[in-house]
């Protein structure tokens, strides 16, 4: 990679990190003042959002493996904020969803990390959004092989790990 390139690339790795950070520092900021995690708060938006979900769902857009997503949805539900329904579409899917309660604390979590991206990508004109949506959607696509291949790579067991 030439000296440009790389400057250019430590730049927008640099601009990637310090959104992700941010947004999780505000997250993690307003899920502190009620008592609860970040993921916790994040489902609870994804919910009030999106209404019921399957764990596979909610899985899918926490960017999270369903066995973490079971155990934060059983701390969920063990506090009162979701239950779990079966579908009345397919019997073997179980859908989360929020309890009148859950219904009441999502409406007073604020969403300051959600609206600040908002902000920021209504700056961008029409043209400019569609590219970064298919800039973004084709990094994610990239990475997202990356990580199926370090999980089949880190699943594999090596002679060293059975000590042959």
């Amino acid at each position: 990679m030439t000296a440009p390139a790389k400057e250019d690339t430590d730049r927008i790795v640099e601009a990637v990190i310090y959104l992700y950070t941010e947004s999780r520092r505000v997250t993690k900021e307003v899920a502190r003042s009620l008592g609860m995690t970040g993921p916790q708060v994040t489902a609870i938006k994804l919910l009030e959002g999106f209404g019921d979900l399957s764990l596979s769902a909610l899985s899918e857009r926490m960017s999270a493996k369903n066995s973490t997503i079971t155990g934060l949805v059983d701390r969920l539900e063990r506090d009162g904020m979701v239950t779990r329904a079966r579908s009345t579409e397919d019997r073997r899917v179980t859908l989360i969803r929020l309890t009148p309660a859950g219904r009441k604390l999502a409406g007073q979590i604020p969403v300051t990390s959600m609206e600040m991206f908002a902000r920021a990508l209504c700056s961008l004109d029409a043209r400019e959004r569609d590219q970064l949506r298919g800039l973004l959607r084709k990094l994610t696509d990239h990475i997202r092989k990356d990580v199926e291949q370090l999980d089949v790579d880190n699943a594999t067991p090596t002679r060293e790990s059975h000590g042959i």
